[in-house]
């Protein structure tokens, strides 16, 4: 699938603030960091490495050449960066051949943002050929866009992603409502100015102005979205 945008989208009703919602993948929509964290250890003991469990935090919510960095850094491991990123991208993929569980709530979500005709995003960080592997998890119609990180000059914590998000559906950033599991997308998210619910999946993140933070999925409706406050940078 390509990141295209329909000529005309629908908008919510008269009189809302909200404009548009985008939402992150991994950890977020379906259950991957996981996963994600199987296929780097899978990865970096073909590799002669063992992982330490403590830098699942570390690698959680990043790009991957950031995560994959980290990991040959603090391993030592003899491989060069773009060999590590296919390597990993391809053992995910592996593992998710037969698709990925979604969080809980977010085929209930999703299901509502579409019926509501609210313009969604995907905004992942994610590589283009493992969204759209998820996609058919989550069900590509429930997307009027979708933005992957090999498709941007820099990813998140960048807002740029968030920023093209928000000008592909025709929306205001700050009449954007993010839903994001990881201090590093909610720091995309809140610099590009869109207002944020934060959903922790592997380490804690504080609540903030222009922030709400809840313990599921399943706390996430279209009401709490339009209510969000505007982010206070």
């Amino acid at each position: 699938m390509t990141s295209t945008v329909p000529a005309s989208l629908p908008r919510t009703a008269e009189g809302s603030a909200l404009q548009a919602v985008l939402l992150d993948m991994d950890g977020t929509l379906v259950d991957s960091e996981g996963i994600w964290w199987d296929a780097e250890v899978e990865v970096f003991k073909e590799l002669g490495h063992v992982l330490d469990e403590g830098w699942r935090e570390i690698v959680v919510g990043g790009p991957m050449t950031r995560s994959a960095g980290f990991l040959i850094e603090a391993t030592g491991a003899e491989v060069t960066l773009d060999a590590l990123v296919l390597l990993l991208n391809a053992a995910f993929e592996n593992r998710i051949g037969q698709g990925v569980p979604l969080m809980p709530g977010a085929a209930r979500l999703l299901a509502e943002l579409t019926a509501h005709q609210v313009p969604t995003a995907l905004v992942s960080a994610s590589h283009r050929s493992i969204i759209d592997k998820v996609l058919l998890s989550l069900g590509p119609e429930h997307f009027a866009l979708t933005v992957a990180g090999d498709e941007v000059a820099r990813t998140k914590p960048h807002p740029d992603p968030y920023l093209i998000a928000a000008r592909g559906l025709g929306a205001q950033p700050d009449r954007c409502a993010v839903v994001e599991d990881t201090a590093t997308g909610v720091a995309a998210a809140e610099a590009a100015g869109c207002r944020v619910v934060a959903v922790p999946s592997i380490a804690p993140i504080e609540p903030a102005p222009g922030r709400h933070v809840v313990a599921s999925l399943e706390e996430v409706d279209l009401a709490l979205l339009r209510a969000l406050p505007a982010n206070e940078r």
